[in-house]
């Protein structure tokens, strides 16, 4: 989940007080008269100033009055966090990554996790990253579950906007397996992952 702040906007003439949220590379303002998505990727100034946060894009310059957390909110998309401190890789972690083919992210892990089984489910795993491509793949979820270590992660790896993947057939398949989806992160710019652990009340 992204931080949220009720706040007034100005953008090109208008203000109107909305909602701002602010997710791992895009920042978001909605109310009833303006609406603005801006990727991290195409804003070229970003300043905090007096509660004020302005950001400068190819659109023009949007000014958010956010009070208190527009510094945070500076830091945090002039800094973002790498795509493992966003899925919360420890050293001691045990991972296991199946049907996963972006060759850069597993070298990552092998590089920031203790042990690494690649194409096979490692017991007590503290993560496990399943790749799929279609809805059928999610099958798999119930059985991996029992490769998990209690406090373990499940994540889905998805390509992002596939309609024989929906956000909402992962949500039923990790549910149907007894999983509850507990984020969602931006994984790269052409998937997304969603992570479910086992409820605190069926852990042993």
């Amino acid at each position: 989940m992204g931080a949220e702040a009720m706040c007034m906007a100005r953008f090109k003439g208008q203000k109107a007080e909305g909602k701002a949220r602010l997710e791992t590379e895009v920042l978001q303002f909605r109310s009833g008269e303006l609406k603005l998505s801006i990727p991290f990727k195409q804003m070229s100034k970003v300043v905090a100033r007096d509660g004020t946060l302005s950001v400068t894009f190819p659109d023009g310059t949007a000014a958010f009055d956010l009070g208190p957390v527009a510094a945070k909110w500076q830091d945090k998309i002039l800094h973002p966090p790498s795509r493992l401190a966003k899925l919360g890789a420890k050293r001691e972690w045990r991972v296991s990554a199946l049907g996963v083919h972006d060759e850069a992210f597993l070298k990552e892990l092998e590089n920031a996790v203790a042990y690494l089984s690649i194409g096979r489910v490692a017991k007590a795993s503290h993560a496990i990253f399943l790749g799929a491509t279609n809805e059928a793949e999610l099958g798999r979820i119930g059985k991996l579950k029992s490769s998990l270590r209690p406090d373990g992660a499940l994540w889905v790896i998805r390509p992002k906007g596939r309609p024989e993947i929906s956000e909402m057939a992962v949500m039923r398949a990790g549910q149907a397996a007894g999983l509850v989806d507990v984020k969602v992160v931006s994984f790269s710019p052409t998937h997304t992952a969603e992570k479910f652990v086992i409820p605190l009340r069926a852990r042993p």
